[in-house]
């Protein structure tokens, strides 16, 4: 182990640069906390899937819709990044086919949830803003189609690698290596693309949230005559904005984990938890509790089927 030190400095995951473990006492707490609390929101996001599928109406309403691919989307990364986290730590050699098939799927599911929460937020800007026009404008059908498209645009820059790579060394994915990004793609302008395309990412689903939400602030205030209608809207421009901000603290990972190489252990796991894996943790579950409908079932449902009836479901 002592003869990959050179090599074990430079391991990561999802983009992320990680260090060498001595597999002592604090090092097995941190490993059974980094990977028990994304197991645990695994379970959680989980519970929520069933009660969604429980119910005809979630799955037929645009909204719960994008809400279930958030949870699955969250719950795949979750779990990648697990995967990735123990191949991190045992320094672990894997074929680079099976490397690129994670790094697609953690890089694709890493992408996906700023933009779904994009597309949650046109749907609730088309919801208020357009009353009239949401039953005709925000189906199950145009759902799954901008499903699809998230999906593609949050998959195209990890494509590009691969073909790229494939093309340079048709014989990459029959190699052995340690399962990093920086091993599976090693090009310089493949790590600027990546940059380039996650600050694009970011400025274009600002943009929208901030464009959606004030016009939502300002149709709610305007044709409101209740304040409270007004207050509950802006409680929920408010909760969307942190789930935002939650989720997008994420592609601050890299930026803090470079500040941070310098072998300080605790505060990269520190960074691990707080930075990455919080977030991916926190919004569905805020967004999930939230909602009068969803929440009786996510109670019954939590502790396997606790209580005596099951919560019937109004969807407003």
């Amino acid at each position: 182990m002592a003869e990959d030190n050179g090599t074990n400095e430079s391991l990561s995951f999802t983009n992320q640069q990680f260090f060498k473990y001595d597999f002592d006492a604090p090092t097995i707490s941190k490993a059974v906390v980094a990977v028990g609390i994304p197991l645990f929101f695994i379970y959680v996001n989980c519970v929520m899937l069933f009660a969604l599928g429980s119910k005809s109406i979630f799955y037929e309403t645009p909204r719960y819709i994008l809400f279930g691919h958030m949870l699955m989307n969250d719950s795949v990364l979750l779990l990648v990044t697990i995967i990735l986290y123990i191949l991190t730590v045992s320094v672990f050699k894997i074929t680079k086919a099976v490397c690129t098939l994670l790094e697609f799927v953690s890089n694709s599911t890493f992408q996906n949830a700023p933009l779904t929460l994009a597309v949650m937020s046109l749907e609730r800007y088309v919801a208020i803003c357009f009353p009239l026009r949401h039953c005709n404008i925000a189906t199950p059908k145009r759902t799954y189609i901008a499903l699809g498209i998230i999906w593609f645009l949050s998959s195209l820059s990890v494509i590009i690698d691969i073909i790229s790579t494939f093309i340079i060394n048709p014989n990459y994915l029959a190699e052995f290596s340690y399962c990093t990004i920086e091993k599976t793609f090693p090009a310089k302008w493949q790590t600027d693309k990546t940059q380039g395309f996650h600050v694009l990412l970011f400025v274009s689903v600002a943009i929208i949230i901030i464009f959606t939400y004030i016009s939502i602030m300002v149709t709610a205030r305007s044709v409101s005559s209740e304040k409270d209608s007004a207050r509950k809207a802006h409680r929920t421009v408010l909760l969307h904005l942190i789930q935002l901000g939650l989720c997008l603290t994420s592609f601050l990972y890299t930026t803090i984990e470079r500040t941070l190489n310098l072998r300080l252990a605790n505060l990269r796991i520190l960074n691990y938890l707080i930075v990455l894996l919080l977030p991916r943790c926190l919004s569905p579950l805020i967004y999930g509790l939230r909602d009068d409908a969803l929440r009786p079932l996510f109670k019954y449902y939590f502790i396997y089927r606790s209580g005596k009836i099951r919560p019937s479901v109004n969807v407003h």
